[in-house]
């Protein structure tokens, strides 16, 4: 039972550590406008349930960018911008290379839809390959951190419970205090000669 209890609370704190890890990486990235980067991968939220239940909605994915984007295959998950600009992760159905013009074209399908995307995807439009590694719900958080009222939330309320801290430090510091200075001294022994 407590080797038990020793197992799940150190798989508890790593979780916490590569989520706050991750989410600090992500902030940092935004604040100074990139785009959020782990150890050279690049972390983007998913925000539909197409790839379900591999990729579950509002999860963060982890995607290797770069290299050649003609080398994709199908099975592979890959993640690229569609015509309307939105970044789309899905698995590759179909992959054929146009060798006059030195591109792949690639057909695409969400795990969970029930048909495959209706335009094929240009190797020019893929963004990166999608790792394998992903954190569920986290995104929702992440998304929440990244935006005004996160990133305000984030800033105040860390420094009003430092404050709130500090106050009650002192508050505690100066009972003590007082309660030290207002006890009955002890009595002090009567000098032994008499005048």
């Amino acid at each position: 039972m407590l080797i038990k209890k020793i197992i799940g609370n150190t798989i508890t704190t790593l979780m916490l550590i590569v989520f706050l890890v991750v989410v600090v990486a992500v902030v940092v990235s935004k604040a100074s406008g990139g785009e959020p980067a782990f150890f050279g991968y690049q972390i983007k939220t998913v925000l539909s349930g197409s790839m379900e239940p591999g990729i579950h909605t509002g999860s963060i994915i982890a995607l290797k960018p770069g290299g050649d984007m003609t080398r994709f295959q199908k099975g592979d998950v890959i993640t690229f911008m569609n015509p309307e600009n939105i970044l789309i992760t899905h698995r590759i159905v179909d992959a054929s290379m146009n060798s006059a013009i030195g591109e792949a074209s690639y057909t695409t399908k969400g795990d969970n839809n029930n048909a495959a995307d209706m335009s094929p995807v240009s190797s020019t439009n893929v963004i990166g390959e999608y790792t394998g590694f992903t954190v569920p719900y986290v995104g929702y958080a992440m998304n929440f951190a990244v935006s005004k009222a996160g990133s305000v939330l984030l800033m105040i309320v860390p420094g009003l419970l430092l404050l709130m801290y500090a106050l009650y430090s002192t508050w505690k510091a100066i009972t003590a205090l007082e309660k030290k200075n207002s006890s009955p001294a002890a009595a002090e022994p009567l000098p032994d000669t008499l005048h």
